[in-house]
């Protein structure tokens, strides 16, 4: 009997363990112990676009980054160490993802409001990438909370994650669905593109080898600011309106104004077709599934209940 008893206690134990380490997500997760966190981060963010439009962008492709690489875990934030390469210098990032001193600041400005460490960084990416949204014209959605931060990076894992702006369909299609998200994530949650600018380094294949596919007038406006060599870190708009969220992206793609080619690989005579002409037509629908499409982005594997830590700086790991 006491074998059996002993054996029982083993189980519930195992499983309160498990429950702890895969505790839900909800949107009221600070709403007693820091009930200041949520406004704070979206003053600031509103504030960090007044100063830069440009930066409502950054901050929703640092949560998209984020989350392709192991998770919606603050992983990107880590600085390297002499015993860890992280995320920044990959590939995808390096010299691109922007945003890490507004992350900062606003975390700095949590700690204090909260008196004290309680919101995670990985949390905190989240929300800014949605206030960012609803700043520059979308529709609000509620952020589920309660990520925990990662106390590791890999430099060679966002390198294989992250999608490149030179995908064809197929392996954007396979990219998304090793996440968890279908076609239509894939189409809805590159309207994110409706937002921000890109460089040179990133466009200037598509700009010369593409003409097939690329508006004339729209490529002539490009070379004046992408040259064949040369001025890589150049910048140009995703699309016509790059600090406001709205369709104009998806009308570009059927204009062959897309500016990278994975954007134009939506709309080729493929099965994205059909997704990017209903939104470009729906604006109302995509702002509804964009919404549904980030909340289910910030769900990628995230650290819960005892696992990873809450960062007090998230460029570095906590202190034993």
């Amino acid at each position: 009997m006491a074998t059996v008893l002993v054996y029982l206690i083993a189980i519930m134990a195992a499983s309160l363990a498990s429950a702890s380490g895969a505790a839900e997500l909800t949107p009221d997760y600070y709403g007693e112990t820091c009930p200041q966190a949520l406004p704070t981060i979206k003053l600031l963010v509103g504030a960090a676009i007044l100063r830069e439009p440009r930066m409502g962008a950054s901050l929703v492709r640092l949560h998209f980054h984020d989350c392709f690489v192991n998770g919606c875990d603050g992983s990107i934030l880590l600085d390297d160490t002499d015993d860890m390469i992280g995320e920044k210098t990959a590939k995808p990032n390096n010299n691109s993802v922007r945003g890490y001193d507004v992350i900062d600041t606003i975390k700095s400005a949590v700690n204090t409001v909260c008196l004290g460490n309680v919101v995670s960084c990985a949390d905190i990416v989240a929300v800014a990438a949605r206030d960012s949204i609803v700043a520059l014209g979308g529709s609000p959605y509620d952020v589920l909370l309660g990520r925990r931060d990662a106390t590791t990076a890999s430099m060679d894992d966002a390198n294989n994650d992250v999608p490149t702006p030179f995908m064809d369909l197929p392996a954007l299609v396979s990219n998304f669905e090793s996440q968890g998200l279908s076609l239509n994530d894939l189409v809805v949650l590159s309207g994110g593109h409706t937002l921000g600018y890109s460089r040179c380094l990133f466009f200037r294949s598509r700009l010369y080898n593409e003409t097939d596919t690329l508006d004339p007038a729209y490529a002539a406006s490009l070379d004046e600011r992408c040259p064949v060599s040369g001025d890589d870190d150049a910048l140009s708009a995703l699309d016509d309106t790059p600090t406001t969220v709205d369709t104009d992206y998806y009308q570009g793609l059927m204009q062959g104004r897309a500016l990278l080619h994975s954007d134009q690989q939506l709309y080729q005579g493929g099965a994205a077709d059909a997704l990017v002409k209903y939104y470009a037509e729906n604006p109302t629908k995509f702002w509804e599934d964009f919404g549904a499409a980030m909340v289910k982005l910030g769900n990628l594997s995230p650290l819960t209940g005892d696992q990873g830590e809450v960062r007090e700086n998230c460029r570095v790991v906590n202190q034993e």
